[in-house]
């Protein structure tokens, strides 16, 4: 049953891999094309667009490299492999994405109170493309089994509003001549946006380094579980933790009372099914103890 989750999780790395080489490429061929046409059109919003693209493009390509690093093996060292890697990606993407918000949010309001002339025909039809490419970006990335790869794919989801806002925005400007108030202001909204979107991956990166309880699993659930089995009288040092997204590990003391060699290795294996089918949980350490064993924890 572990074999089958840890097969099914290097299946999904592999099929990431391949959507951000595509997602990497369009957003950089849009990227140049933004740069260049908001510094013609004058557009802090197509440039806070351009500029959100940018942090794509970075995001991305840390996450192809956290993906290719990740699957090296584990050694004597890094017993658990590289998976951390692609959650440091993640973190990184996420602080990334806060500092750009901040930056973007900045700017805009030092524009909001010294408009600039906006040229919408140019600014509109760039940010068409923008949308266009990101809708593919985002199809690419939707339903990513990584944290890290979820990170690029919240950072194509925000470029993909933001293109839909300064489009919109473009066509106000253009048939409301002297509105150029609305650029910045855009901006803003983005940057808004952006930091936003921004907290629930640094959030769950986190909560991934610091060996929290996953969100998927239910850890009285996982109790319960443990419980209800024959000749269990208790669970203790019970702990839940993420190695790396998608994939979980386990351990705890299960005390038993009345079995024999068998039947302990019976309970094993029924135990490490259960949790593998119900909680997802692939890698489990499970310590069988008798009821007159000294179960008082020194290093807790």
């Amino acid at each position: 049953m572990g074999d089958h989750h840890q097969h099914d999780h290097a299946a999904g790395r592999h099929a990431d891999r391949k959507r951000l080489v595509g997602a990497l490429i369009i957003t950089t061929a849009i990227l140049v094309a933004e740069v260049i046409g908001g510094w013609l059109a004058h557009s802090l919003a197509l440039l806070s667009d351009a500029g959100h693209m940018f942090s794509d493009a970075v995001a991305q390509a840390l996450s192809l490299a956290a993906l290719v690093i990740a699957a090296r093996p584990s050694d004597a060292r890094r017993t658990y492999g590289w998976h951390r890697v692609e959650i440091l990606a993640a973190l990184g993407n996420g602080v990334a994405l806060v500092v750009l918000a901040l930056v973007i949010i900045w700017e805009g309001w030092l524009r909001l109170h010294a408009p600039v002339p906006v040229d919408t025909r140019l600014m509109m039809p760039i940010a068409a493309l923008g949308l266009c490419a990101n809708l593919g970006g985002v199809w690419l990335l939707h339903g990513s089994h990584s944290l890290n790869v979820k990170g690029a794919y919240l950072h194509i989801l925000g470029d993909t509003l933001s293109s839909l806002a300064v489009l919109m925005g473009g066509a106000v400007m253009y048939f409301l001549r002297g509105s150029y108030w609305l650029d910045p202001a855009l901006s803003i909204l983005i940057g808004l946006f952006i930091l936003y979107s921004s907290y629930a991956l640094v959030r769950d990166a986190v909560d991934v380094l610091l060996e929290a309880v996953p969100r998927d699993v239910d850890l009285a659930g996982v109790t319960h579980t443990i419980d209800r089995l024959p000749h269990v009288v208790a669970v203790h040092d019970l702990h839940v933790w993420t190695i790396t997204s998608g994939l979980f590990a386990l351990s705890a003391h299960i005390v038993v009372r009345g079995v024999d060699t068998d039947a302990r290795d019976q309970l094993i294996t029924t135990l490490k099914t259960l949790l593998a089918e119900n909680f997802k949980i692939s890698h489990t350490t499970l310590q069988i103890e008798s009821e007159s064993f000294d179960h008082e924890c020194h290093v807790c």
